[in-house]
């Protein structure tokens, strides 16, 4: 197999042939989640796309340690007035509930854990050395107790918007909020330590006061401090872009002289019936409400697997719309593969093959190799399975060799590599046609009025972690 990789590199704007700094080994870093809130699902797309990312470099043959950080050092403010310490808001209560969180949500998904996964709370020495860096190179200064990087400076012998394209005269602050501008030299300085306020919870003690270290430089310490000091791959979603990446590759040339990644990779957005997710026009669907169908947004709840499933049917690097209809046909579409992928196991092989399985094999790898193309590799399963039908009804012949072949490859990339699993409501089993007798009897019920039996159905089943929704086009369920 040609296994030469071909990525698009934010930095260049192109794609480039894939080369590692150590032969046989990668480094990846990918941005984590502030865990101050239940994960949305925008970003559990950044997370699962480059899951799969991980997932096909392993396959490919490469030893990878991939670092995903927790970002837990954050602006929590609150009074510390009260009564007793058990009454005063305790940030890493917070921290635990949505770390958590975010793990089962992760764990859902069939994410594979990353090889390590550092706190920021655990890293402020490394964070402070950084600063105290920059400082002794001229190219931060101190501030009422803060810490700013100078960019204004750093651009003079650098080209600071290089990642984000933008140039100086057009940029606005990089800072989390839009306080202390009074401190700043350039409203285009970020901060690289802040000084804590009196309400501020987590602070710290530093050669410039008691503060906490700046956003963007959470992530230069952990990345630099478990991938070295050039490594090849940061991801993150395309949001992070600028500021956050911007920033992160000015701290890097700055501390160490060094560009402090070779491949820089950006996960597109989501949207939600074709609208932009927002809060605050309550066009938004937490993971959890979706795999339930508690909301008032989708017609049905949608399995795990089936939404992993829809993401990997577009592009990482491309905007993708999630609706009820879109979902419904990918609910089928993972069906069919899962399916075709069952009754391979029950395949006869014959002396020759009617079908070019190698060809179909060779344009799985093709498609990952093009920037982990993975709506063209999701095409080429289809054709596979589209040929296992054939086989399966006798109009098609295949060889033990290409049999034994397609078998490995096919659940290869549908497992390993997609990380998808087969659900126990998929492919028109015995639970499914059960399922219809019971639908029709509620069916039954609602037609004659008798709405004591049809909630009972619905209550029991839900007992027993089937979830019944009822929508204009019809009634469907899903396993909670």
């Amino acid at each position: 197999m040609n296994n030469q990789i071909y990525i698009h590199n934010t930095l260049k704007g192109e794609k480039e042939l894939f080369k590692p700094i150590h032969e046989g080994q990668i480094g990846m870093y990918v941005c984590g989640p502030t865990v101050y809130s239940d994960v949305h699902l925008g970003n559990c797309r950044t997370f699962i796309s480059f899951d799969m990312i991980y997932r096909y470099l392993i396959h490919a043959g490469y030893k990878v340690r991939y670092v995903r950080n927790i970002t837990d050092a954050g602006h929590l403010e609150a009074s510390l007035a009260g009564k007793n310490r058990l009454d005063q808001l305790e940030p890493m209560e917070i921290v635990q509930k949505y770390t958590v969180g975010f793990h089962d949500i992760m764990a859902l998904f069939n994410n594979h854990p990353p090889s390590i996964e550092p706190a920021a709370t655990g890293h402020i020495i490394e964070q402070i050395e950084i600063v105290k860096s920059i400082l002794d190179k001229g190219l931060a200064y101190e501030s009422n107790g803060s810490v700013y990087f100078d960019v204004e400076k750093f651009d003079k012998t650098e080209n600071y918007g290089e990642l984000s394209g933008r140039k100086i005269e057009d940029l606005i602050s990089g800072t989390r909020d839009l306080d202390g501008q009074d401190e700043k030299r350039s409203p285009l300085d970020f901060a690289l330590w802040k000084k804590a306020s009196p309400s501020h919870i987590m602070r710290w003690p530093s050669p410039w006061g008691e503060g906490f270290p700046g956003w963007h430089l959470e992530c230069t310490a952990m990345s630099t401090k478990y991938l070295g000091d050039n490594f090849d791959i940061h991801g993150g979603g395309m949001d992070l872009k600028f500021p956050h990446h911007e920033c992160e590759v000015a701290q890097g040339k700055a501390s160490t002289g060094k560009a402090p990644v070779n491949y820089w990779l950006h996960a597109n957005m989501l949207t939600l019936n074709g609208q932009k997710m927002s809060k605050s026009t309550g066009n938004t669907i937490l993971p959890g409400e979706l795999f339930s169908g508690d909301n008032d947004i989708m017609d049905k709840a949608y399995h795990p697997m089936v939404v992993r499933f829809f993401m990997m049917q577009a592009h990482y690097r491309s905007i993708l719309d999630f609706s009820s209809a879109a979902l419904s046909a990918s609910e089928k579409g993972f069906n069919k593969l899962m399916t075709a992928i069952s009754d391979l196991d029950k395949l006869q092989a014959g002396e020759s093959s009617s079908a070019n399985i190698k060809e179909i094999v060779g344009g799985f790898y093709s498609a990952m190799n093009d920037d982990f193309n993975t709506p063209v590799l999701v095409a080429r399963m289809f054709e596979a399975a589209t040929e296992i039908n054939k086989i399966k009804a006798g109009s098609a012949s295949i060889s033990k060799t290409d049999l034994d072949l397609l078998n490995k490859e096919l659940k290869a990339f549908a497992f390993d590599v997609l990380g998808l699993k087969p659900v126990k409501s998929g492919g028109g089993n015995e639970l499914d046609a059960a399922m219809d007798i019971v639908l029709e009897l509620r069916k039954n019920a609602r037609e004659q009025k008798d709405w004591t039996t049809s909630d009972l159905i619905r209550d029991k089943l839900s007992e027993a972690g089937i979830v019944v929704k009822d929508s204009a086009e019809g009634t469907n369920w899903s396993i909670n």
